[in-house]
């Protein structure tokens, strides 16, 4: 990450000088050299694809966000025992009282001459209607329905995890498919950006041998239209790949205005799969399929969970200790009775209790409504299992048979870019002879791109179906396929 900041940092700097050299400069010969120069000073950063996913893994906004909902439900999952834990409560209560009669004002004179004490101030009257009562408490509940629902907790959190997982692999097949899309668009602009070298070699051409009389003004013409058209071309085509480099950096988690470069190329490994073989295979690798299977356990566990807090009953444990100060110093002065026993009155309580709520019993009551909802979301959840694996064949058939056509156009492809290339260099020879008309070597040229753009479209196509065979399987069948010649050898 400092790495990058501080090429945005010199991005920033490169931009900010060359716009302040241009406003102080800008009727001086030098100042279109000193924006050359400046330019040429930001380089941008070459990056292959497992680089891309790597840094994406560190700084994707959205990885990171995936990464803080799995861990809070780890913690969850962690701590789902402590609805064992029980209620431990401490408390302090000084408590004053509205009521003082005459009488207990009376009282109070004759204890004081019987134990020969001073009379009671107007502070002393006040204390005595405080009291001062400490409270201790410890509860505890269990029911059966607890281990179903710390059970339940975990599964959640495995649900989780294959929700991670398919969110990242999501994102790291995104990043692929958008790598080697920008690779084609590259390439593709490689080919405009040779098309217009053509056309300004033949604009040079045509300028000498109209020069020396050998070709008509027209044909000098004809060149230079052809340049002038399609020169805007490419430098749209070129500000559109900038644009889409700097949304792939910003979605590697890159700082806004980090210049890249990829480096790569649009070449697949070939694989030769069966549909059945890979289901019977990779099947139950599908995440689409394991979440399915994980969130029909959740709502089995939290049937079982239900039931069981209606058809057994819950225990609860009860315990209470209530100190009040009752000492001749007064509530105010509480604190100098602390380790004698005569001056503290002592309460408490122990309890055990069996409950069992009979209203959840009932067929009607809200409690067995939730049962049959949860049931009937079972049931759901098994017809969707069912729908899921049919598809999967389906998308898993598609898939093999894309890249079955796929492999059939590249080969084909191929050929014909052979093909092509043999007749716009035979046109070209004619052309610069002045046996062959301009048009029609434009169409000779047109034919060629054409063939090469074809070829690497089908490529790209090969690649992406690949990789949607992978995420379906969650299976790296490129990695299998590679390592399979490796292995054939060490048989041997």
């Amino acid at each position: 990450m400092k790495i990058h900041y501080k090429l945005m940092t010199a991005i920033c700097l490169a931009a900010f000088t060359g716009s302040l050299a241009f406003s102080q400069n800008a009727s001086t010969p030098e100042a279109a050299e000193n924006q050359t120069e400046q330019k040429a000073e930001i380089q941008a950063t070459k990056i292959t694809l497992e680089e891309a996913i790597e840094y994406a893994k560190k700084n994707s906004r959205t990885l990171k966000s995936n990464d803080i909902d799995l861990e809070i439900k780890a913690r969850a999952a962690e701590n789902a025992w402590n609805v064992l834990l029980p209620s431990v409560t401490l408390s302090g209560t000084m408590n004053r009282s509205t009521e003082y009669s005459p009488s207990s004002a009376a009282t109070s004179q004759l204890m004081a001459s019987i134990l020969h004490t001073a009379p009671k101030t107007d502070f002393a009257d006040e204390e005595e209607r405080w009291a001062v009562v400490g409270s201790a408490s410890v509860s505890w509940n269990f029911s059966l329905a607890y281990i179903q629902q710390i059970k339940a907790t975990k599964a959640g959190y495995e649900a989780g995890k294959i929700s991670w997982e398919q969110s990242q692999n999501e994102t790291i097949m995104n990043i692929k498919k958008l790598f080697y899309a920008l690779l084609l668009q590259q390439e593709n602009l490689k080919i405009q950006k040779e098309t217009l070298e053509n056309a300004r070699q033949r604009m040079n051409q045509a300028a000498v041998n109209y020069k020396n009389g050998t070709v008509p003004e027209l044909t000098l013409l004809q060149t230079q239209v052809n340049y002038q058209n399609t020169k805007p071309d490419v430098d749209s085509a070129e500000q559109s790949l900038v644009q889409q480099l700097d949304t792939f950096a910003f979605l590697l988690g890159m700082p806004v205005g980090t210049k890249i470069e990829l480096s790569g190329t649009i070449e697949p490994v070939y694989v030769d799969v069966d549909v059945d073989t890979l289901i019977k295979k990779y099947g139950e690798n599908d995440l689409t399929i394991r979440s399915l299977q994980n969130n029909l356990e959740v709502l089995k566990l939290n049937k079982k969970a239900l039931n069981l807090s209606t058809w057994t009953p819950a225990l609860a444990l009860n315990y209470s200790w209530q100190p009040a100060y009752i000492g001749s110093d007064g509530a105010f002065h509480f604190y100098k009775g602390i380790g004698k026993d005569d001056e503290w009155y002592d309460s408490g309580s122990l309890s055990l209790t069996l409950a069992w709520n009979i209203t959840n019993m009932l067929p009607w009551s809200a409690n067995r409504q939730q049962e049959k909802d949860l049931s009937a979301n079972i049931s759901k959840l098994e017809l969707s299992m069912e729908t899921l694996k049919e598809n999967q064949k389906v998308s898993v058939r598609k898939a093999v048979d894309t890249l079955n056509q796929a492999k059939a156009q590249i080969d084909a492809m191929g050929r014909s870019v052979t093909l092509a290339q043999r007749a716009y260099n035979q046109m070209y020879r004619t052309y610069r002879n002045g046996m062959t008309e301009l048009l029609d070597l434009r169409d000779s040229e047109s034919a060629l791109n054409k063939a090469k753009l074809g070829l690497l479209n089908q490529k790209f196509q090969y690649i992406s179906a690949l990789m949607e065979l992978e995420n379906t399987l969650n299976t790296n069948l490129t990695e299998i396929y590679k390592s399979q010649p490796k292995a054939e050898e060490s048989n041997k």
